[in-house]
């Protein structure tokens, strides 16, 4: 390999980063260089540093799905939020709300905002686990038992709230 022996050597600066992305202007975390006894690494010093992993074989691939996999769990949690406060603001499926839809509502809101705040816990930590994993080099699976289990008690919880709806709109 040739070097370039023209000029004189130059000092690389650190980088000033943009106040867009980075309002702190903390400087990046190195994965590679956090040591595995130095804790977890998304409590890594800056704390509003980006985290920089090496791009080796499918690396940048598998961070993008895993942030497309959190943006999911994300966007659970929002539409279960604004079920939820749509059945406890107006629950009601004639003119006026039957004395059982105003006592259903709210236990029924709370339900639906109980489970987007677990989405959103949930989510997080699929997210914070899988990046440590990433960060070790260990091979992962992302479907496990726990999702599995959210996800049932998601669609049980929604199924009996059509079963409700169909009830409390039947005639007698």
């Amino acid at each position: 390999m040739a070097q370039d022996n023209s000029g004189p050597s130059t000092i690389l600066q650190p980088r000033r980063f943009n106040p867009l992305v980075n309002p702190t202007n903390a400087r990046p975390v190195v994965v590679e260089d956090h040591p595995l006894t130095a804790g977890p690494l998304f409590l890594a010093r800056p704390l509003l540093g980006a985290l920089i992993f090496e791009n080796t074989a499918s690396d940048a691939r598998d961070h993008l799905a895993n942030e497309r996999t959190f943006l999911s769990w994300l966007r659970l949690a929002i539409y279960l939020a604004v079920v939820s406060s749509a059945i406890t603001v107006s629950f009601h499926l004639k003119s006026a709300p039957s004395t059982l839809e105003r006592h259903i509502s709210l236990p029924l809101g709370i339900v639906f905002w109980c489970m987007s705040l677990a989405c959103l816990i949930s989510g997080f930590s699929v997210y914070v686990t899988t990046v440590t994993k990433y960060s070790r080099r260990v091979a992962l699976v992302q479907s496990g038992w726990r999702t599995q289990l959210f996800f049932t008690v998601v669609a049980t919880v929604i199924v009996g709230s059509c079963v409700l709806f169909l009830a409390t709109n039947s005639k007698k």
